[in-house]
């Protein structure tokens, strides 16, 4: 089935979530069954009417456990996609292929995770490493904050990037956090001073660069553009969405290709637009994946709303606030609201397109969302 025919045929009806903190006592379980009912709710759809689902490969909580304790009926579709934050938007595009395609006709996609409280996912000494690890953790590459540390390294030796620059993302997003009570950085500002004095974590990486560490779920609904004009929410139609992984790419450390900046937001970039009706220059606001400060210029380039090696550049003069030349993580993103894998970045995009977001983008009415760059990614566009 092609791009072309996906094309406006689903909507999002329904977005639900937990409140976010660093610790909370639910289990991932029940705080995915929260989010999950939420967002059932939202848009007026009985448990029971679900018969597809997407999430995650490095979800804890799987579709059978969730169908029965929600209460769904038969389900004829289940899929999950991988690399963790990169398989964010890829939930959505699964489900709305599949209701496009009729093997569902109520998908839910959800992640629920405990990271706040929870153990580091390389932390384990006992399992066996993948191979592009072996190569470079004992090297002192621990962390995905040391693999991106190089990353930005690079790219700030190329491009003349500043640490400036990468204040100019983590500024943006901590203000919009401010506006958002939902948000773990609510009411906390961030200054210059404050940046530039925080400690390092990998350089050039300080504390503000990374994405916060937290517990909680979201999910949201999809069904398809005729049955979506009857919900009780305004639908946000799935426009166009694409996934990516470059030849002769290695995860997260790009480093064997023969242009480690040209990540895989370049590949979804280009499938992303073929099946548009609009481009980068027509999109009003965008939430794109902030694990780390530096992904956002290098998503501005992979996804063509400036030149390469112009990312950094594109940051000043505050074209990422609001009323900017591209609002960015209206919500508050990885750095400010909240850490879950970039879902909270696909919730937002549906809020500026309801016209319902604490940092509303005036007539907003294209969103393009983002999962992970610097791993095989996915990407959405959404309009109202």
């Amino acid at each position: 089935m092609g791009g072309a025919a996906l094309k406006d045929a689903t909507a999002i009806v329904g977005i639900g979530q937990t409140p976010f903190a660093k610790s909370l006592p639910e289990s991932e379980r029940t705080l995915a069954c929260r989010a999950v009912l939420a967002a059932l709710d939202d848009a007026g759809i009985d448990p029971g009417e679900v018969d597809g689902f997407a999430s995650y490969t490095m979800e804890d909580t799987d579709e059978v456990e969730l169908a029965k304790a929600i209460g769904a009926g038969d389900v004829t579709f289940f899929a999950k996609s991988g690399y963790g934050g990169g398989g964010s938007c890829a939930t959505v595009a699964h489900l709305a292929a599949a209701v496009a395609t009729g093997q569902a006709s109520v998908g839910v996609a959800w992640r629920s995770r405990k990271r706040g409280s929870g153990p580091r996912p390389w932390s384990s000494t006992t399992v066996q490493l993948p191979t592009p690890a072996q190569w470079s953790r004992p090297y002192g590459l621990l962390r995905p904050a040391d693999e991106i540390g190089m990353l930005a390294r690079r790219y700030m030796h190329e491009y003349g990037a500043t640490r400036d620059h990468l204040f100019n993302v983590a500024l943006a997003c901590r203000n919009r956090a401010n506006q958002n009570p939902a948000a773990l950085m609510y009411e906390r500002p961030l200054t210059r001073e404050m940046y530039m004095t925080a400690r390092w974590i990998s350089e050039p990486l300080c504390l503000f660069d990374n994405c916060m560490e937290t517990d909680g779920a979201l999910a949201c609904v999809v069904v398809s553009a005729e049955r979506a004009r009857d919900c009780r929410r305004k639908p946000v139609y799935v426009h166009s969405a694409a996934q990516g992984l470059p030849a002769q790419h290695h995860g997260m450390v790009n480093y064997w290709t023969d242009d480690p900046l040209t990540g895989p937001s370049w590949t979804a970039a280009r499938h992303l637009w073929k099946q548009a009706d609009f481009g980068p220059q027509d999109v009003d606001v965008a939430q794109i994946y902030d694990a780390f400060t530096p992904l956002i210029p290098l998503s501005l380039e992979g996804y063509g709303f400036c030149g390469r090696g112009e990312g950094a550049a594109f940051t000043e003069g505050g074209a990422l606030e609001t009323g900017g030349r591209l609002p960015i993580n209206t919500g508050g993103g990885g750095l400010s609201e909240a850490y879950v894998h970039g879902f909270n970045l696909i919730t937002e995009g549906v809020r500026q397109l309801r016209g319902t977001s604490t940092a509303q983008v005036p007539d907003a009415a294209t969103c393009l969302v983002t999962a992970g760059e610097c791993v095989p990614t996915s990407a959405l566009l959404l309009r109202s």
